[in-house]
């Protein structure tokens, strides 16, 4: 099916009529082992018939990309020439224009799915093997007639990955005039998970190096290459073009918003139903909606992750599969370190709400650090936000994208992802959620006082210093952490002041049977020391404005008891909490 790691061949139990395979991208191997597999042959021929040179698709991990590249390079390859069987009853099959095409080019297809090292060298010496095992791919060139001695030498040296730098770039254009040569046709490339080493330069600190490596490799391929006929690149982001691919005028790019080919990565609705009736699941579909449904590309709703499906199909069970399924590290580190407004958005798209903002969808991976913004791209393209619609506004067509979480799978990664954040001092904040609940501030204190002091410097960039910075976010991280942790039993509810004087978090119960119908009320203060001489003081103003400003008056309309509304300001000097 359409999965994209691990090597284990699913059973068939009694109650199904198909053989289900988990984590096998191979089309050669499900359609020769009769396995579960969804017809996306119609991606052949529209891509096919696009006419476009070369085209690079962005889709969110384990969404088919590599096993759609599968179906490509079994389609389009000499190496299967004779191998129409493996197309016999699906769609492509009907059209005899396509049957004469199949197996009759020479075909380059590569992944640097595993190009994951955390240097440059390491990354360059890895890039070169797989070029190396391509070339071995096709070491039949080397019997050959047509070739001098010379250039055998020299493709013998890439193969035996005998290279430095500025002859791996050149690789794959030279592979692609061996094989024109020998089949007297022009190279399909093929190139899967293309984006893989550029997000680990970033993560690890050597962009600049590396981009101009891949940079030369990418340009030598497929922007000066007489001999190439066509290509795809498949990957989870957009990378600048300006970054990569610097004068390429021949590249078509489609991310998840653009129209083409929104029906050839995941799956439909209708696809999805028709597994769920084969195997006997008709009456689930309700659950694996919630659960799995959610995804819009271009303007097609009710995408399904195909990870999930197959998994569920697999086990029967509802489970978050594809969002186990990754670290999300760089996510993770983006919105721990960004700003309270960042935060507040999440906030609010953890609440179930919809936020409308403005990005460029390519991403500059080296900007992510000062363009806070670029965390949404960031987040629409890896599948965790659906964009339900995308409006332009202003002479100049700026893009604002009405953004919310994908679906409750999703959702549930976020609220694992947010309590994480707390890791290094989960005990303390568990013990703090418990002395809030049994109304212990004397425990309250002390459990919060250790959460401060780890976690501040794990919120806060240091870009805007100073005391101001830290407890803002520091609050957000925080209000996140409750949202993600107890927000199957209350209603969080969070109200900010521009600047750091007020911030205020409200927890109303869902239902007061669980939670003996206890309230609460936080405010948070950063102290000011030209009104308040200590923390004690910045105490007491937090809580007389939750007087004042009578917060409680919403708790009594929803019918709360006075006496189950429990008040408690926070007060922050530094690093330091008091409570009260």
């Amino acid at each position: 099916m359409r999965s994209e790691e691990g090597n284990r061949e699913g059973r068939a139990g009694e109650h199904m009529n198909l053989k289900i395979s988990i984590g096998s991208q191979d089309f050669a191997f499900l359609r020769e082992h009769n396995c579960f597999l969804v017809d996306k042959t119609d991606f052949i021929k529209k891509w096919w018939e696009s006419g476009d040179a070369v085209t690079l698709i962005t889709r969110p991990r384990r969404f088919g990309k590599t096993l759609n590249m599968s179906m490509l390079n079994c389609f389009f390859s000499r190496q299967y020439e004779h191998r129409g069987d493996l197309f016999e009853g699906l769609n492509i099959w009907s059209d005899l224009k396509y049957r004469n095409i199949q197996g009759s080019y020479p075909v380059i297809y590569l992944s640097f799915a595993d190009v994951k090292q955390d240097c440059y060298g390491d990354t360059v010496q890895k890039i070169r093997h797989i070029i190396g095992d391509t070339y071995r791919q096709h070491r039949y060139l080397l019997d050959a007639l047509c070739f001098t001695e010379a250039e055998k030498h020299q493709f013998t040296k890439v193969m035996n990955c005998e290279m430095d730098d500025v002859t791996a770039q050149d690789a794959l254009k030279n592979l692609s005039y061996y094989l024109h040569h020998y089949w007297r046709k022009r190279t399909i490339f093929l190139l899967d998970e293309y984006d893989t080493p550029m997000q680990e330069a970033y993560v690890h600190g050597y962009w600049n190096e590396f981009i101009n490596f891949i940079r030369g490799l990418f340009n030598s391929a497929l922007k000066t290459n007489p001999y190439l006929e066509r290509a795809v690149m498949t990957g989870i982001t957009r990378v600048s073009k300006e970054s990569v691919f610097s004068d390429l005028n021949n590249l078509k790019v489609i991310t998840i918003t653009s129209e083409e080919y929104a029906d050839c990565f995941g799956f439909t609705e209708e696809e999805v139903f028709a597994a769920l009736k084969q195997t006997g699941l008709e009456d689930k579909k309700t659950d694996v909606k919630e659960w799995y449904d959610g995804f819009i590309f271009g303007s097609l709703h009710d995408i399904y992750n195909p990870w999930s499906i197959t998994n569920y199909l697999d086990t029967r069970k509802l489970q978050p599969f594809w969002a186990s399924t990754s670290s999300n590290s760089l996510v993770s580190r983006l919105i721990q370190t960004a700003s309270g407004e960042i935060k507040e958005r999440m906030e609010e798209l953890l609440q179930g709400r919809q936020i409308v903002v403005t990005f460029d969808e390519q991403i500059v991976f080296d900007q992510l650090g000062r363009n806070e913004n670029a965390i949404w791209s960031l987040l629409l393209a890896s599948g965790y936000l659906k964009a339900e619609q995308v409006e332009y506004r202003g002479l100049i067509r700026e893009p604002w994208y009405h953004l919310s979480i994908t679906n409750l799978e999703t959702a549930s990664m976020f609220s694992g992802m947010f309590k994480g954040w707390f890791g290094m001092t989960q005990t303390s904040y568990n013990r703090f959620v418990k002395a809030l609940f049994q109304g212990d501030v004397d425990a309250m204190n002390y459990y919060m006082n250790e959460v401060s002091v780890a976690t501040f410097s794990f919120f806060d960039t240091g870009k805007e210093g100073g005391k101001h910075s830290e407890p803002e976010r520091f609050y957000h991280g925080f209000v996140l952490g409750l949202l993600a942790d107890q927000a199957e039993q209350y209603e969080i509810r969070s109200n900010r002041e521009s600047g750091f004087g007020r911030y205020d978090v409200m927890m109303i119960p869902k239902n007061q049977k669980n939670t003996d119908g206890l309230a609460f009320i936080l405010e948070f203060k950063v102290r000011n020391p030209g009104k308040e001489k200590s923390l004690e003081e910045t105490v007491q103003t937090a809580l007389e404005q939750i007087e004042t400003k009578q917060y409680d008056a919403e708790l009594l309309a929803r019918g709360i008891e006075k006496e189950r509304i429990r008040h408690y300001g926070f007060a922050f000097d530094g690093k330091q909490v008091l409570i009260g």
